[in-house]
């Protein structure tokens, strides 16, 4: 039961973790903006560069909610457990925009241009993707030792 809530609570924590600031800039070329989150630099990119906007779309928001959902559905009995790998594929790729955002604010402190700093929705955003990766094993877990048991 406790798997369950923690995975439906992160059905809420992800937009509250998608509208949180992740940093606090000045003087950056693509933002204008004090405080950057998820929204704010998504719509950004899409002024400056749909592709990557495109992409960026897919990992923080469509990749860790659609596997939030799945992992819901098979805790629930409404999906077949043989879903999870591509689950875990999905959890991964969520990853993959912590790393373009770690990526980011390094680049912009090694170029020295203007100030930047993280923010608590950073924390936030991270404590979700890697919560989720953790739910989603130990649902494979009790998954697999509910099937050994029934055997």
């Amino acid at each position: 039961m406790f798997l369950k809530l923690a995975n439906l609570s992160l059905l809420v924590l992800f937009p509250i973790a998608w509208f949180a600031p992740l940093m606090r800039a000045g003087l950056l070329p693509l933002f204008a903006l004090d405080e950057i989150s998820v929204i704010s630099g998504l719509q950004a990119l899409w002024e400056s560069d749909v592709v990557l906007a495109l992409l960026v779309t897919f990992f923080a928001l469509f990749a860790p909610y659609v596997k939030t959902l799945g992992l819901a559905l098979v805790q629930f009995g409404l999906l077949k457990p043989i879903a999870l790998p591509a689950l875990g594929i999905l959890g991964k790729l969520a990853m993959a925009d912590i790393f373009l955002i770690s990526l980011y604010i390094t680049l912009a402190k090694g170029i020295g241009v203007g100030r930047l700093e993280t923010a608590w929705g950073l924390y936030l955003f991270t404590a979700c993707i890697l919560a989720s990766l953790v739910i989603g094993m130990l649902t494979r877990a009790a998954l697999q030792k509910a099937a050994r048991a029934a055997e």
